[in-house]
């Protein structure tokens, strides 16, 4: 009978883009004596088998392609089924899969930073049109979005879909509704960020693993860029990181990004409120892609997480 096989880390990943990050972590793993298993399209029935089976355990499952990919969700599902009935054998999944929906929706997110008293933009929440076709707002209510504002779906924005931006009418709002219609939408002001160390104050901010990374993030050209020493020193890096801490107080992700703009009237605004599955593209391979130090930090942090 062979020995069971135990990896430190599995992680399940369909995404083209991933392939940098994941060999990343392989050798960040393996360099402090730790093992990584792929779960790809290719492979993932297979790997449930064994794991069924009880031949090959893993102690973290990173869940990067169930979200997207149906063919991984028999396997996330055991896996979060064993861990909810505190099975022996149990797996612990990064970002709970329950918590990952929750977080995912804007619409909850944003009740709950109010909660939580996290400055958030003027928002209107819509029901979704299946449920309610017409729009019931007020004057006052459209007076306070001003213009141009911003409408979105609650559940379906990764990578900016459905959200129009500088909307202006409320026909373009009746319009939005209709590609989700199972979906709320809100509706929001347009928040603007002040000028700090001669750049736009749009950060986003990642947490990863009680780590807490800001940086530049420019909402008009999507470029990353890493605090300077004499940065730091201007910006009010302890607030950036403090807002970050409350949201994952909020959220209970172990690794997740937000972005925080700073307004001209002292507000520190959480605009994009949890995103949930990050992008890892490093940014020596894309130019929209992630500082590759940062990248190279959150590997650390969750080796480091996981080897505890």
């Amino acid at each position: 009978m062979e020995p069971l096989k135990i990896y430190d880390l599995a992680v399940a990943w369909n995404w083209e883009y991933d392939r940098e990050f994941v060999r990343l972590v392989q050798e960040v793993f393996l360099l402090n004596n730790m093992s990584v298993l792929e779960i790809r399209a290719e492979n993932v029935e297979e790997i449930f088998d064994l794991l069924k089976k009880g031949k090959i355990q893993f102690r973290y499952f990173l869940d990067r392609a169930s979200d997207e990919d149906d063919v991984f969700q028999p396997l996330a599902r055991f896996i979060l089924k064993r861990f909810r009935t505190g099975n022996e054998t149990l797996i612990r999944p990064i970002n709970l899969y329950d918590f990952q929906i929750l977080a995912a929706d804007k619409a909850t997110m944003h009740l709950e930073f109010l909660t939580h008293n996290i400055e958030v933009p003027y928002t209107i929440i819509i029901s979704p049109y299946n449920h309610k076709k017409d729009i019931e707002l007020t004057i006052t209510e459209l007076a306070k979005l001003g213009r141009p504002f911003i409408i979105k779906p609650a559940n379906t924005t990764g990578g900016g879909i459905g959200v129009v931006m500088g909307a202006e009418t409320l026909k373009e709002i009746i319009e939005a509704r209709q590609f989700h219609k199972n979906d709320k939408y809100l509706l929001q002001e347009t928040i603007r960020p002040i000028e700090c160390a001669g750049r736009r104050a749009w950060f986003r901010v990642f947490y990863a693993f009680g780590d807490i990374i800001p940086s530049w993030w420019d909402d008009v050209t999507h470029i990353y860029s890493i605090f300077t020493e004499d940065e730091e020193r201007q910006l009010d890096v302890k607030r950036l990181k403090k807002i970050t801490e409350r949201i994952h107080t909020v959220c209970q992700l172990e690794f997740f990004s937000t972005e925080l703009v700073y307004t001209a009237d002292g507000r520190c605004v959480t605009v994009d409120y949890v995103n949930e599955m990050c992008d890892m593209r490093l940014q020596s391979q894309f130019v929209d892609g992630v500082p590759d130090a940062i990248v190279q930090r959150i590997v650390f942090r969750m080796m480091e997480y996981i080897k505890i």
